[in-house]
């Protein structure tokens, strides 16, 4: 999130970690953009944050013109941002999974062309593994994504990028307990698997979701046996570079 508070903060750890493989999390929703705020005026609020209403601003994207040059422009503005930190790109996302809209996904494709973008997570949960790991799962949203989600794989496909064949998150969102993780590293399956969590020692900062579970996914992360399971699944472990990726 390049337009977070803390991201220069985020830049000089993953400076120190040359192991570290770090994404671009696009934000075009519930956060700051990279460019003035006056420049997009119909894609922030009052405050000059990004706006909330996904739904409405989707609609505005898909039918208005000068939207969507906004969103261009703050898009490449992101991807600027991230080259500009001198990191080396290993995939991009967005904040909210807002790139399974077709029009933010056509100009991520072709914006991120121009970075050496390599890699784009498709959000595509497997409800069959969640119901495996904890059979009481809610599964909805994903029956309604699944059709953006195909279309998403599709045309990343074409590009000739690497992407995810699962992703884990998305259901137990704010709430990736040890349980959990280690229930989805006992049922890996071949393939590229990705398990992202939202790890922080508190809640409370700017942009946190009430109800997280933050310490709790960093506990998680951090769990000897999480360690244990993740070596003992013989999975190869790492970001996307290395898979496919030069």
């Amino acid at each position: 999130m390049v337009g977070a508070p803390a991201a220069a903060d985020a830049v000089a750890r993953a400076r120190r970690l040359p192991s570290l493989r770090v994404g671009l999390h696009l934000v075009l929703v519930e956060g700051r953009p990279v460019l003035p705020a006056a420049s997009l005026p119909d894609l922030v609020d009052r405050t000059g944050r990004f706006r909330t209403d996904m739904v409405a601003m989707g609609v505005e994207i898909f039918l208005r013109p000068g939207v969507r040059r906004q969103l261009a422009s703050e898009i490449a503005a992101q991807f600027e941002a991230f080259q500009a930190t001198g990191l080396a790109l290993d995939h991009v996302n967005a904040h909210k999974h807002f790139h399974l809209h077709p029009t933010i996904a056509g100009q991520i494709l072709d914006i991120g062309a121009c970075y050496g973008m390599k890699a784009v997570r498709v959000p595509a949960e497997p409800t069959d593994v969640l119901g495996r790991v904890e059979p009481r799962t809610a599964v909805g949203s994903a029956l309604l994504t699944a059709p953006w989600t195909a279309l998403l794989r599709a045309r990343v496909r074409r590009r000739g990028l690497v992407a995810p064949d699962r992703v884990f998150g998305l259901a137990w969102s704010g709430a990736m307990t040890e349980d959990r993780i280690a229930g989805l590293l006992s049922d890996l399956s071949a393939g590229i698997t990705e398990i992202y969590a939202h790890p922080a020692t508190s809640g409370g900062f700017e942009g946190a979701n009430p109800g997280y579970r933050y310490a709790d996914e960093l506990a998680a992360l951090t769990a000897p046996a999480i360690r244990a399971a993740a070596l003992a699944s013989g999975a190869r472990l790492g970001g996307f570079t290395g898979l496919g990726v030069a």
